[in-house]
């Protein structure tokens, strides 16, 4: 199991650099990502809005967490996906339900460095960890 670094660790680099080192940083960052195994990107764990193609599938650590596996077939986009996953990865389902992602990931501006092609299905994937996270929870 591969473990991101903490959004605060990832933004002390991220604002120090220009934005064709931040693609850089996001392209580095998505390549830390766990493999997901082929046969889990499926239509049931397809994150909808998204220009790429996004796949998210939550499993369960022996403790409780959650551990999320994830995927994309865009490089840019699949470091947004760690990004958003390094907010909430291995986390308790009721820590990560109490979790305003957007908020944990507003420093970063993403809408700003980015596309709005690369950051629309942002909101689908916060949502879909935080239904996840909640029907745990409960």
């Amino acid at each position: 199991m591969t473990s991101l670094p903490t959004l605060s660790v990832i933004y002390d680099d991220y604002e120090l650099l220009d934005a064709e080192e931040r693609y850089r940083l996001l392209i580095e960052l998505g390549r830390e990502l766990e493999p997901m195994p082929d046969p889990l990107k499926t239509d049931a764990t397809k994150v909808r809005g998204c220009s790429a193609s996004v796949w998210v599938y939550p499993t369960r650590l022996d403790d409780g967490r959650l551990h999320f596996l994830a995927d994309s077939n865009a490089a840019i986009t699949k470091g947004i996906v760690a990004l958003v996953l390094a907010a909430v990865q291995d986390r308790a389902p009721r820590e990560i339900a109490g979790t305003d992602i957007a908020a944990e990931l507003a420093p970063f501006e993403l809408g700003r460095q980015l596309s709005s092609n690369r950051t629309q299905g942002i909101p689908n994937m916060i949502a879909l960890i935080r239904e996840t996270a909640e029907r745990l929870a409960a």
